[in-house]
């Protein structure tokens, strides 16, 4: 079970330790600015990406727990790309905006790391991040310019799931331009999607796969072939690998989120952390809880126990939502920076005695 939980925060990395008497900030790395991501790789390491503003984007590496950080280098487009969206956006250059998604390889792919980024490129470094090549075999799709942003100005991949079973094989999740498969390390790309809706484009679009704006999507890890996603039109599973989705309809209290997570070994549970779109984007009520299926989907749980239940108007962001490899711990960050765990599967939670920053992602460390 993962002791430990790495916290990415609008003004730092908190690494909290659980230790005889619960949870605590063990460390703090990067005081005051703003780490969007992190990753524990299998070998150790930590990386945190982090978005300075001004000053860019910055990819950091700890050999050691983050007692010391060293730089990497960050993905860099190609001079002279540009990116043309189908929201009517004039073509601007494609400069790197922000790293959305970090993961690691497979086994024998020892320095193996993938980056989605904003504005929709994907990155693959094979020497823990001291280079990095842009995938062109997506870059150069048609489909890319069908592509528009969701939660930014621009479209970035934001979920990438490596099939454990094989790790040339990744499905990956980009708002808004609909979920993408490759079974070759990027060298060919397929895209997916048949039963996904945008309720907010045309009649005649409302299928398209290229325009699908998902929020998060992940796999069990037992069987990959399970993914779930939490789409801006609501909860969706696919149990073939991504090629056909079914639409959640019974999602409680709402169907609409950033976050999802399922578990490792069942792939029939998942929780989500429901909220009110589009405009408000706040928990139903000003309660906030969490939704848990157990059969797929037929059926939903809200479970409320030590969240707060009045006036909360914490949201949870895509990556803010995590769960470790046994299956009953989770944990949750929000943009007020309340952070919860929960060791039986979310029936109970407990809030860490911590008053972070607005928090961007949660993952546990194994």
């Amino acid at each position: 079970m993962s002791h430990r939980l790495l916290v990415s925060t609008r003004k730092g990395l908190f690494a909290l330790a659980r230790g005889a008497s619960g949870w605590a900030v063990e460390r703090v790395a990067f005081l005051g600015e703003n780490v969007t991501l992190a990753l524990a790789e299998p070998q150790g390491g930590w990386f945190a990406a982090l978005n300075l503003g001004h000053f860019g984007v910055k990819l950091k590496f700890s050999p050691d727990a983050g007692a010391t950080w060293e730089d990497r280098a960050v993905p860099a487009y190609p001079e002279g790309e540009t990116i043309a969206t189908a929201d009517g956006k004039p073509p601007a250059p494609a400069t790197l905006k922000l790293i959305w998604a970090l993961e690691s390889g497979g086994p024998g792919q020892s320095g193996r790391l993938w980056a989605g980024t904003a504005p929709g490129g994907l990155f693959r470094s094979d020497d823990g991040g001291q280079n990095w090549q842009l995938i062109r075999a997506l870059w150069d799709r048609p489909e890319r310019a069908k592509w528009f942003g969701g939660g930014y100005e621009f479209p970035g991949i934001h979920s990438i799931c490596r099939d454990p079973r094989d790790p040339r094989t990744l499905r990956l999740a980009v708002s808004c331009g609909g979920v993408w498969l490759t079974q070759d390390d990027g060298a060919n790309w397929e895209i997916l999607g048949d039963g996904l809706f945008a309720e907010y484009m045309p009649p005649e679009l409302r299928n398209e796969p290229s325009i699908q704006d998902v929020h998060q999507m992940t796999q069990c890890r037992a069987n990959p072939d399970c993914l779930w996603i939490q789409h801006h039109n609501g909860v969706f599973r696919s149990t073939d690998g991504g090629r056909k989705w079914e639409h959640v309809v019974n999602a409680a209290p709402t169907g609409f989120g950033f976050g999802v997570a399922v578990h490792p070994t069942n792939p029939l549970t998942a929780w989500f952390v429901p909220a009110v779109k589009d405009e408000n984007r706040v928990p139903v009520g000003g309660q906030f809880v969490v939704s848990r299926t157990r059969d797929g989907g037929q059926t939903f749980e809200v479970l409320r126990n030590g969240l707060p239940q009045e006036h909360a108007y914490d949201l949870v962001y895509r990556h803010a939502l995590a769960i470790d490899e046994t299956g009953d711990r989770l944990a949750i960050g929000s943009t007020t920076g309340g952070l919860w765990v929960t060791e039986n599967q979310g029936d109970n939670w407990q809030a860490i005695p911590a008053r972070l920053p607005p928090i961007h992602a949660v993952r546990f460390v194994a």
